[in-house]
């Protein structure tokens, strides 16, 4: 892996001398376990969830509501806000948790959010697997929920700011493979937990949220500064060694001189939260906000959260919807891999849009398969032959998300912002992502009993909207070095009108303007 150097060139005509060495190869893998936490508990909800065991202990009134309901209206069965709250009180958690974070991240670094984000859910798992009750169970998610926040706002700034521009997308994805295997791995946990005899299987599930926790815990001990942080924090000269040894090659002054301009720049915005709303980042701003809130709207957290609920309320067993959710875990994971080896090559936006149309074509279909069979009364049951079709297209659903809106929802707002607003900008993107995380936990049970089938149609309006505003607003960010990507911005045929030519002035100092000049797709 530290093979033949490469000349790092983005499209502004900047070459970085450097090589995508072991060290940072390595580094980048361990910081990217940070997504194991957010994966691993996004998978172990909804399946604990599905368990009688655990309903009848701490939701009996679910649980004979479920019983009640066997052959009736299968889309209202496990319709209960307290229920719901059980998931959604950890997104919550997290939204409040990372604006601490972003601090926490600008004044010690990287690393130090990482480390606190896995104490902290090391003892919110330890807390729900010994939970007695309800509110030890809320707590417990609630201290999930910090740990998710400090580690969704650092690690992929951390990802972002340590691989070589050409590589950044691969890298960077690592984060959102690691998402995946967390919930791979829970689906799996969850479907041997379940055959334990005696009812208290949810323990195991809850409790093992210890592992990934350890493993960004004592992995983030281990890793090292960034050196856009080491530079930030007054730390010139181990910057100068760090960027020398991540890049595997002596020739980075260029590279450093930037890094330095850059903060240089940010020590002179005093307040990055008032600072981010200037006209220069409106660009940013938006995308911080509305790739998180689209990325929620596409639905994905219906089959990620709820999968085995969802599985069992449309009419398959208690095993079979536990397997369902194993089957749609490990096309995710497969699907991710697909992103990490074509986002360098093809791009944000091409992935975006190709996975956008699968998506909104998957969900009519998985809402008119579900319409033919329950209709509007919710009574009726699926045929073997007839949920394999259906399994089979939430599968190619959950595909095309996890190559496109999956990773770039993460990758993309990380890399657009300069460094005096990296962390205020990274902030808001997971705020965005935990709140909307949070409202459609919390509603869609609700929405599943009252909207029926046709919430398969609504999350489909939405995917086609965000798939057009990507088609129109969001310009190719592949190759752009971080500190040069003000310029695909300022020749873009929207965006261009925010950035006047004194807000590049510093590049020109470094490259000859307009010769190389960035091409902003759509």
């Amino acid at each position: 892996m530290a093979g033949g150097a490469f000349v790092d060139s983005g499209p502004a005509g900047k070459e970085y001398p450097g090589k995508l060495t072991l060290y940072v190869f390595f580094t980048c893998v361990v910081a990217a376990t940070g997504g194991l936490i957010f994966g691993y508990d996004i998978g172990i909800s909804g399946g604990v969830t599905s368990m009688d065991s655990f309903l009848q202990r701490f939701f009996p009134s679910v649980y004979e509501k479920e019983q009640k309901n066997q052959d009736s209206n299968q889309y209202c069965k496990f319709d209960s806000q307290l229920l719901t709250t059980f998931t959604s009180s950890l997104y919550l958690a997290a939204l409040i948790a990372s604006f601490c974070a972003a601090t926490v991240t600008r004044v010690f670094g990287r690393k130090w959010s990482m480390f606190g984000g896995g104490i902290t859910f090391l003892i919110g798992a330890a807390l729900n697997g010994a939970a007695k009750n309800v509110l030890m169970l809320i707590l417990g998610r609630i201290l999930l929920g910090i740990g998710v926040g400090f580690a969704n706002q650092s690690v992929p700034v951390y990802l972002s700011e340590m691989a070589p521009a050409r590589l950044r997308g691969m890298l960077n994805i690592g984060f959102q493979l690691m998402i995946t295997i967390g919930i791979l791995c829970a689906n799996l946990i969850n479907y041997g937990t379940s055959k334990i005899t005696g009812g208290w299987g949810w323990r195991v599930s809850l409790a093992l949220a210890a592992v990934p926790a350890a493993i960004i815990t004592v992995g983030s001990l281990f890793l090292p500064d960034t050196p856009n942080s080491l530079i930030d924090r007054g730390h010139d000269e181990a910057a100068r060694n760090m960027l020398r040894r991540i890049r595997g090659t002596d020739d980075i002054d260029e590279e450093y001189n930037d890094l330095v301009v850059a903060s240089m720049e940010s020590k002179l915005v005093e307040h990055p939260w008032a600072n981010i709303l200037r006209p220069k980042y409106r660009p940013q701003l938006t995308m911080a906000i509305l790739i998180p809130f689209f990325q929620q709207l596409t639905g994905i957290n219906v089959i990620m959260f709820y999968a085995p609920v969802l599985f069992r309320t449309i009419g398959f067993a208690n095993d079979a919807s536990l397997m369902s959710a194993v089957i749609t875990g490990l096309v995710n994971v497969f699907a991710t891999l697909v992103s990490i080896f074509t986002v360098d090559k093809f791009g944000r936006r091409k992935l975006f849009l190709q996975g956008g149309t699968q998506m909104l074509i998957c969900q009519i279909l998985v809402g008119t398969l579900i319409a033919i069979k329950l209709g509007t009364s919710g009574e009726g049951s699926f045929g073997k032959t007839y949920a394999g079709f259906l399994v089979f297209f939430i599968c190619l659903y959950v595909a095309g998300f996890a190559w496109s809106w999956g990773p770039l929802g993460w990758l993309v707002p990380s890399e657009i912002f300069p460094l005096e607003i990296r962390s205020a900008g990274q902030s808001i993107n997971v705020s965005v992502n935990m709140l909307f995380t949070f409202i459609i936990a919390q509603a869609f049970l609700t929405m599943l009993c009252h909207m029926k089938f046709g919430l398969f149609y609504f999350f489909g309006g939405w995917v086609f909207i965000m798939t057009t505003f990507i088609a129109f607003f969001l310009p190719e960010t592949k190759n752009v070095p971080i500190e040069e990507m003000i310029l695909v911005w300022k020749a873009h045929w929207f965006w261009g009108r925010f950035i006047g030519d004194k807000d590049i002035a510093h590049i020109g100092k470094n490259v000859e303007m307009g010769k190389g000049k960035p091409k902003a797709d759509a």
